[in-house]
């Protein structure tokens, strides 16, 4: 009777560290997603049309505000370039760390100048790509 008790106690015990592993391991996954979504870099590719007769002055601005961006925390690349084959197409290649980060750079006031710049500048509305890094999308989907 008394091994009986101490096997069914066993098996209790065995099971109860089991069930509480499996729920400390639950929690950790869903830890680690919800980082993964709080810090996931935010990689975007903008175009703006611009008025012929506005690009110099958007270029000038431009060789201005790229440099503070870069200086900030949180941004890994930002380029302005135009395309080839459409000089008054300016395309916007931008890479942060995080949507905090972005957050932090629309926040300043220097963007914002350019950003009024910007607008008055363009033809019609930008077009805005979101992207996603194919290197990091096995490791923040992974199962």
């Amino acid at each position: 009777m008394i091994l009986a008790v101490l096997v069914a106690a066993s098996v209790w015990a065995t099971y109860r560290l089991w069930a509480k592993q499996a729920v400390n391991a639950t929690a950790d996954q869903n830890r680690v997603e919800q980082s993964n979504m709080t810090n996931e870099k935010v990689i975007m590719l903008i175009e703006a049309k611009i008025q012929p007769q506005r690009r110099a002055e958007l270029v000038d601005a431009i060789s201005q505000y790229v440099p503070l961006v870069r200086a900030e925390p949180g941004v890994e690349t930002f380029y302005v370039t135009a395309r080839k084959d459409d000089p008054n197409t300016f395309v916007f290649y931008e890479v942060y760390k995080s949507h905090a980060a972005q957050d932090f750079h629309l926040q300043q006031n220097f963007t914002k100048n350019f950003l009024a710049t910007l607008k008055s500048a363009q033809i019609g509305d930008r077009v805005r790509v979101n992207l996603v890094d194919l290197n990091m999308e096995g490791q923040t989907h992974s199962n």
